[in-house]
């Protein structure tokens, strides 16, 4: 009997405003719109409340979101959601550059 495939997410994390005070987060954001919200982008095989615990906790984690990670976004990813490996890989990068487009601070994993 086949293996079922795994199941991935991407997800959005709001992070605090004080990332914009790192010159390489603004240097990676030069259209960012002033009061648009700064959010990190990424994707796992986990749960993503279980995951941003973990980057809040040191593991696997990513600098800004362990600094600045303030909560989960869901309104702006859990539609997309699940998908498998490759499409999550896709969707990821779609996703950091669509919330770049509109003005967001956007970080992507």
């Amino acid at each position: 009997m086949p293996r079922k495939a795994r199941e991935y997410h991407v997800y959005v994390i709001a992070l605090d405003d004080r990332v914009w005070n790192s010159a390489k987060f603004r240097r990676c954001n030069p259209d960012h719109v002033m009061g648009k919200p700064f959010v990190y982008v990424g994707m796992t095989g986990l749960d993503p409340d279980t995951r941003f615990d973990k980057h809040k906790a040191g593991i696997q984690a990513n600098k800004y979101v362990t600094d600045y990670g303030l909560h989960l976004l869901p309104d702006l990813y859990e539609h997309l959601n699940p998908m498998p490996h490759v499409t999550a890989k896709k969707i990821e990068v779609e996703l950091a550059i669509q919330l770049q487009a509109k003005g967001y601070g956007v970080w992507q994993g």
